[in-house]
């Protein structure tokens, strides 16, 4: 599967796609760790975690540093195709 059939799966595919879009939205020009992307969009920090899991595992996202307090980036191919990923958090 393609990387873009993967974020296609990610956001508009399965359940849990909107929370994801709002992660990618979030972490987009503003790299963040999971406690401030939980307080930012006012969701659980497991859940939060659970996401961030999938999207860095899946090459949406890269992290650095330690467990608490790592930080997310876009990947390089999500940054690359940011626009159409915000096009389909709009159709899902």
């Amino acid at each position: 599967m393609g990387f873009k059939q993967v974020v296609y799966w990610l956001i508009a595919g399965s359940r849990g796609g909107e929370n994801r879009a709002r992660i990618i939205a979030q972490i987009n020009g503003k790299p963040s760790n999971a406690r401030k992307l939980a307080q930012a969009l006012k969701l659980d920090y497991k859940t939060v975690q659970h996401h961030l899991e999938l999207l860095t595992k899946n090459g949406v996202l890269t992290s650095s540093g330690p467990n608490y307090g790592r930080v997310y980036f876009l990947s390089q191919e999500s940054e690359e195709m940011y626009d159409e990923i915000k096009e389909l958090s709009k159709e899902e």
